[in-house]
């Protein structure tokens, strides 16, 4: 009997990855690369200045208009652009002490004007549009301000964030809109007009030490911190990455993406990804939720990537349409080289959902490798560069960085040394001496285990949060991360997201956010009850202990509240503030009598 030939992976020129591990006395691990890191500009506008000596007339980038076409610019146009802007920057008196403030997303503006800061040596930072738009009290960005200090601040539309700007923002500083003037504010295209004069002297004096960008993280632990990022990390980063993703270097790379640009993944690696490779970078203005995944799916069906970057929930509604949608299916995997995730979350019935959509569609397998980072480290720290098989991977760490791991409880704690890593938070001494340890390596709080500890070229599988494990009453530990993946595959394609509970209580507890749309196929509320209770009850029956048994759960009817700090803007659920928010309905998980609407389920036999 024949066996059926295995379906070809499309090729992609990747590198091979090669590291070594020297074990300490006291149990810590180290591993670092044995990949050389390859030289690197002194600073991120260099590379720009490159590419428009080198294709001045090719699309850099592209956003939506008004009326729905596309605006673009080419990397001439956009090297011309910025000279003006950072002419005006540094008449307003904007310095390295002084950085220039961006309230709103992602567009051609937004880019123009942190590019110009970077030029002259001022640091940039792009705030999340969401403490402007949908905050109440605007506490976050008043707090993120205040620690700025910025000597400029640049919003959109004056009308949309004319309320953030008349009560966050100092009257003293000065306000810059694209279109709609509010308290004074001056054009971007006025700005454009400033002659310049000492743009040339002030970007001599720029080097890899220079703090190009500060990236505020969400503060879902605690007040937001600025990650201050320089330019050194920005460009030996794009090194690592343009090392491990040997193809990028091989046509310019044409990428579509909506990731916010005040996030490191958005900002700093996807448009530093078509930047450094001379390629193209479409500004998708969807995101990686319901009511915004129609936008992403028109993008979509116009522009073909070679390279796709998503969350895993963005994979996830991709992977719903693509059952359906034969356009997009059609138009995404055209000329696809390769598709990369963030390794912690993405579940298995997304992995192969993708894997099949693009089998269908083409006849080949597009190779998924799964990246690993933070802020802090830039953000490209580890990388599978061969196809996986299952979610989790990460790989191994990238050219020039070394990790180091530390028992911790029954976990490996992760941390990082390299000439990516951050040197620290805006103006938070204390923080900044307290993230790293005695060897200088940096604590990201983060796990992993070997996939196979024998086998060193195969990587790491990522661990969860050190942090975000439990002990239950019994001291037994539960591993947040696999148990969060193991009811996410066991309910695919009726969960969405599940938050687990059971920090010093007698038994595992789960919250669950429903696919509403797989639900509303079953019919009324009863029936997705029954069909949660019937998988939830099968995995009850397969665990193996109080670790990974979720005794109960409740299925939850409001969605995830942004506003509220349980749903990141890359669309990753934030366990202790779900958690926190609704400590009533974590109560009745634990109630005595369970009400009808918690599901009840027993460690017992499957019948």
């Amino acid at each position: 009997m024949m066996t059926a030939s295995p379906v070809r992976i499309r090729p992609v020129r990747l590198s091979a990855m090669h590291a070594e591990r020297r074990d300490g006395a006291d149990g810590t691990i180290y591993v670092r690369s044995l990949d050389p890191l390859g030289d690197y500009p002194r600073c991120i506008t260099d590379r720009l200045d490159h590419w428009a000596d080198q294709t001045p007339e090719r699309t850099f980038l592209a956003d939506r208009a008004d009326d729905g076409t596309w605006r673009e610019i080419s990397y001439g146009d956009f090297r011309d652009r910025i000279r003006p802007l950072a002419q005006a920057l540094l008449d307003a008196g904007l310095s390295p002490e002084r950085p220039l403030a961006i309230l709103s997303g992602n567009e051609i503006e937004h880019a123009l004007l942190g590019f110009a800061a970077m030029l002259v040596g001022i640091p940039y930072c792009p705030i999340s549009p969401n403490y402007s738009l949908l905050s109440g009290d605007f506490g976050k960005l008043s707090t993120i301000l205040a620690n700025l200090g910025p000597g400029m601040v640049y919003a959109s539309d004056g009308d949309r964030f004319a309320r953030a700007i008349e009560t966050a923002v100092d009257p003293a500083i000065k306000v810059v809109v694209r279109r709609n003037p509010v308290r004074g504010a001056q054009l971007v295209a006025d700005l454009e007009k400033t002659a310049p004069r000492d743009v040339e002297a002030a970007n001599r004096g720029v080097g890899p030490d220079t703090v190009a960008k500060l990236l505020f993280t969400s503060g879902s632990t605690g007040t937001p911190k600025g990650v201050i990022t320089t330019q050194r990390m920005l460009c030996c980063n794009q090194q690592m990455i343009r090392q491990a993703l040997a193809f990028l270097a091989d046509e310019p790379p044409v990428l579509v993406d909506w990731m916010p640009w005040h996030h490191v993944a958005g900002g700093s690696h996807n448009v530093g990804i078509a930047l450094y490779n001379g390629g193209s970078f479409y500004i998708d203005d969807g995101a990686a939720s319901p009511n915004a995944i129609d936008r992403t799916v028109r993008t979509l069906r116009e522009i073909a990537p070679t390279v796709y970057f998503n969350v895993p929930k963005g994979f996830e509604l991709l992977s719903e349409r693509f059952a359906t949608d034969t356009l997009l299916r059609e138009t995404f995997f055209s000329r696809l080289k390769l598709m990369q995730y963030a390794g912690a979350g993405i579940s298995q019935h997304v992995f192969e959902a993708l894997d099949r959509a693009a089998v269908e569609t083409t006849g080949e397998r597009i190779l998924m490798v799964t990246g690993y980072g933070s802020t802090e480290t830039a953000p490209f720290a580890c990388t599978t560069t061969w196809p996986v098989e299952r979610a989790g991977m990460i790989g191994l760490p990238a050219a020039g960085l070394e990790i180091k791991l530390v028992p911790n409880a029954e976990k490996l704690e992760l941390r990082l040394r390299g000439p990516s890593i951050t040197p620290g938070y805006w103006k938070d001494a204390e923080r900044t001496a307290t993230a790293y340890d005695d060897e200088g390596y940096y604590m990201i709080g983060d796990a992993l285990r070997f996939l196979d500890p024998d086998d060193l070229g195969k990587g790491f599988v990522f661990d969860g949060r050190v942090t975000e494990d439990f002990k239950l009453s019994t001291g037994t530990w539960v591993n947040v991360g696999g148990l969060r993946n193991a009811v996410i595959g066991a309910c695919a394609p009726l969960c969405r997201d599940v938050v687990i509970a059971g920090l010093d209580r007698n038994f595992i507890g789960a919250l669950i956010f429903p696919n509403t749309e797989a639900c509303a196929a079953l019919g009324d509320a009863e029936a997705v009850k029954r069909a949660f209770a019937e998988r939830l009850g099968t995995l009850a029956a397969q665990a193996t202990g109080s670790s990974n048994h979720v005794a109960r759960a409740i299925i939850l009817d409001e969605p995830p509240s942004p506003d509220a700090g349980e749903i990141t803007d890359k669309g990753s659920i934030n366990q202790r503030a779900v958690l926190s928010r609704r400590a009533a309905l974590v109560e009745e998980l634990y109630a005595e009598a369970p009400a009808a609407h918690v599901l009840d389920l027993p460690r017992r036999p499957a019948s």
